[in-house]
């Protein structure tokens, strides 16, 4: 069974100024794709403290999933606090969603998705809107399984 935490990052949504939209459809694409899967959603503000701790709290899962705070505004800050939990870089995840992002949107040179590992969690960023996060989950989607096994020590299918 794939353990999958996901953490929308929205000062807003943290307030319930507006509902998450985000977080669930990470969800749910995932539920319907996976059969055997258990995602969490947590919705925490653009505070270093917060996100770290949403973060550190779902080490252990196969995966972190956040969305939101990978742009350019002074309160962006979910890759820096990612990077500073990873002990290693997955740059090939960022790079695939970046390019892919791109040819749907030009603005997507402003995202600053990070990705990485922490032990034996897989951290990846996705950007905050329902249409990135679409389009993210469904380009991750088909690499979950084969990311465990490798973490796992199986050998290469």
């Amino acid at each position: 069974m794939l353990k999958i935490a996901v953490i929308t990052v929205s000062d807003r949504a943290s307030r319930g100024e507006y509902a998450d939209m985000s977080g669930p459809k990470i969800k749910e694409m995932i539920e319907a794709e996976v059969s055997e899967v258990d995602v969490s959603l947590t919705v925490v503000p653009d505070e270093w403290p917060d996100i770290r701790l949403a973060i550190e709290a779902n080490l252990g899962k196969d995966y972190i999933l956040t969305t939101g705070g990978t742009g350019i505004s002074p309160r962006d800050i979910t890759p820096e606090v990612t990077r500073e939990i990873c002990e290693k870089e997955l740059p090939g995840i960022s790079e695939m969603l970046r390019r892919e992002s791109y040819l749907e949107t030009r603005n997507a040179v402003f995202s600053r998705s990070y990705s990485g590992m922490k032990g034996k969690t897989m951290i990846i960023n996705f950007p905050g809107s329902v249409r990135a996060v679409t389009l993210c989950t469904a380009l991750v989607l088909p690499l979950l399984e084969h990311g465990v096994h490798m973490l796992q020590g199986n050998k290469h299918e």
